[in-house]
Formats: C-alpha cells, sequence, structure tokens
C-alpha cells in the first residue's frame, strides 16, 4: 500500500506575526515555522495504517527550501520517503493552485490513499484536499474521524454538524482529509531523526505556475473596540433593553 500525505509548513502559532509591506502576507523573514497540525494527525494516521496493513509512506510539501524542515520532521516520524515540490510563491497561491501543483506530482505515484489536514492553520481554506481529489479523479471523504481499511475498500467515519457522525465506503484509491485530534501523535526519537537524513527526498520543480483564482487584498490584525452603553429606566424596562441588546447586536443569546 502506497500512502501519500500532503503536508505544509506554516507560522508557529507562538509566533508573534508582523504585516508585510504591502499588507497582503505576514513577513517571514524572521518567522519561525512548523508542521501545519491537522496534516500531523494525517501524518500519524498513514503510519498507522502502514503499521497495520504494510506499505509505504511518502511525505509531499511544497514552498521554498525552508519546507525541508517539516519534510525532515515527517521522515523522522517514520515516513519512508519525501517529495519536494519546489515554489517560492506558495503563500501567494489559493487552494486550487496548491491543489494544482501537488497533483502534477502525486499522479505519478500510484497512491493507494492521499490523505491531507482538514484545512491549513495559516489560509484555513479547507479545499485544497477536496480541489487535489478532484484533479486526481479520486473519491474523498472530508472531516475524517476514524479509518478502517479493507483490502481494496476503506471506511471512514466523519464528523458532521450538531454532533452527529458519518460511516462511508469508498473504493480504493481515495483521499481523505483528516480532522484533528483522531489519534495520538507521535514525535521524532533520535534513532528517526538519524535516519531521515538517509531517505530520499525528490525535489521536483511544478510543470507550470499554479492558477490563482482568488487573492488576498488586505491582511491585518483584528481592530479592537470598546463601547459603553447606559440603559435607563426601571429594573424591568432596563431587564428587557439588555436582553434585546444582547440578543440582537451582541448576538451572545
Amino acid at each position: 500500500m502506497n500512502i501519500i500525505v500532503c503536508i505544509k509548513q506554516v507560522l508557529a502559532r507562538d509566533w508573534p506575526f508582523q504585516i508585510d509591506a504591502g499588507g497582503t502576507w505576514v513577513r517571514e523573514q524572521d518567522a519561525s515555522f512548523e508542521m501545519n497540525e491537522p496534516d500531523s494527525y494525517a501524518l500519524e494516521a498513514a503510519l498507522r495504517i502502514k503499521e497495520t496493513h504494510g506499505g509505504e509512506v511518502t511525505v509531499c510539501s511544497m514552498g521554498p527550501a525552508r519546507v525541508t524542515q517539516v519534510i525532515r520532521e515527517g521522515l523522522a516520524r517514520g515516513a519512508d520517503r519525501a517529495i519536494h515540490v519546489v515554489s517560492d510563491d506558495t503563500a501567494r497561491l489559493d487552494a486550487f493552485g496548491v491543489a494544482q501543483a501537488l497533483a502534477d506530482a502525486i499522479k505519478v505515484e500510484d497512491a493507494s490513499l492521499v490523505l491531507t489536514g482538514l484545512q491549513s492553520d495559516d489560509h484555513g481554506f479547507a479545499q485544497t484536499g477536496i480541489i487535489l481529489s478532484a484533479l486526481l479523479g479520486l473519491p474523498h471523504a472530508t472531516i475524517v474521524m476514524d479509518i478502517e481499511v479493507n483490502d481494496d475498500a476503506v471506511r471512514v467515519k466523519r464528523e458532521l454538524e450538531g454532533g452527529w457522525f458519518q460511516w462511508v465506503t469508498l473504493p480504493m484509491p481515495a483521499l481523505l482529509t483528516i480532522q484533528s485530534g483522531i489519534n495520538q501523535l507521535r514525535y521524532a526519537t533520535l534513532k528517526g531523526i538519524m535516519a531521515a537524513k538517509k531517505k530520499e527526498i525528490r525535489t521536483i520543480e511544478p510543470a507550470a505556475p499554479g492558477e490563482v483564482r482568488q487573492r488576498i487584498v488586505a491582511l491585518y490584525p483584528p481592530e479592537k473596540e470598546k463601547q459603553t452603553h447606559f440603559i435607563d429606566g426601571t429594573p424591568s424596562e432596563a431587564a428587557k433593553k439588555l436582553v434585546r441588546l444582547l440578543r440582537d447586536e451582541a448576538r451572545v443569546l
């Protein structure tokens, strides 16, 4: 079984981000980076499937040279090899552009399963995996909480709204987007880190620049406002006004 896991390098969550001069992205020069959390759970799911059913796990990531940091981390955790799609413009691409480049790299791999995180911690599109499945011509399931592999099919548990769940069976090959928290993450051991240095990283250039169908027009920190609203009248009248304001304006009721 050949499992491809798409992982993304994102800004570290504890880094105090700053907006770049163009006002459309953050300053990356002094930033620290880490593996996208939902992708970590996708990688862990792939490694557990491999341990049960055998096969190979390949991590695939797109970005500039610094992306090798998360690629090496994925290899140290247990992935067998890696694909690095080199691009200095990944942050400017939308979900369609990224999916295009990843599809070109993955389609020659003859994958049994392709796993991605539900969404990225930076852009948060939650669309890259879905678009990737369409470009690869694979059936897909989203927000996956559990995976059971049986011969040439995969049975997955999907999280729905309102606390509901859905079990779906898909023929393989298939693509799954993985929800955070579905398993206990493993961390790289010293032995794994040393072994990662000898594992293959296939570096490829995108066949064509990813197509951009949407762009970020402006990026800015949340604007903080503070207002004081005095409510007059009798206690009964004031209570009614307060409930109305909380319901209609603050929308907390």
